[in-house]
């Protein structure tokens, strides 16, 4: 049986939604590293954070912080992730601007070369004549993603490597995470057929 995998990503089109600004300590201090929970690897515990709200809005169970895209999920989302992929995420306790229900960062700890260049609609590489020649090689832009699931082994949550804005979650994933009636998150098939 092949198994299928979803981009999990902002659903920019929930109504009145809230935007969240980036971590920071509980004393206002910016982290240093603002994509260090987009990296597709550990992280040490960054002690109490909390996140300021950047626009007003409807809380939502899933929510993309600040320039780093910090994933931020409430206990619900959180459970799942807990107990589907334990090996695969990290989840930091953080306090949210003006919510007494408890939040977490998830931090996604794997990163797998898997994307399949020849099976995505187009894909554009930086080069050393880049503004940003240090990600030479890594991708600039992938339209129509799709994964070379041969290359995943055990994964159920992880990031591609060179291309880390996606979260990729396997399908069962998926389907626990829409059970919850997740708010704040949309997915898109990774696997067979870009059309």
């Amino acid at each position: 049986m092949n198994r299928r995998f979803f981009d999990l990503w902002i659903d920019v089109y929930v109504p009145g939604r809230w935007c969240l600004a980036e971590p920071a300590t509980l004393s206002g201090e910016e982290i240093e590293d603002p994509w260090m929970f987009s990296a597709g690897r550990p992280v040490a515990d960054p002690g109490p954070l909390r996140i300021p709200i950047f626009k007003p809005g409807k809380p939502l169970d899933i929510e993309f912080a600040g320039v780093g895209n910090t994933p931020v999920v409430n206990e619900r989302v959180a459970s799942v992730f807990r107990e589907m992929a334990p090996n695969d995420v990290q989840l930091f306790p953080v306090e949210v601007e003006g919510q007494s229900d408890t939040y977490y960062i998830l931090n996604v700890t794997r990163e797998i070369r898997c994307i399949d260049d020849a099976a995505c609609e187009e894909v554009q590489y930086f080069t050393r004549d880049d503004v940003r020649s240090d990600l030479a090689g890594q991708y600039r832009s992938v339209v129509g993603l799709r994964i070379d699931t041969s290359k995943v082994g055990k994964a159920r949550v992880f990031r591609l490597w060179g291309y880390y804005i996606p979260i990729i979650v396997e399908e069962n994933i998926k389907e626990a995470l829409e059970r919850t009636g997740i708010m704040g998150g949309r997915f898109v098939e990774v696997t067979g057929r870009p059309w």
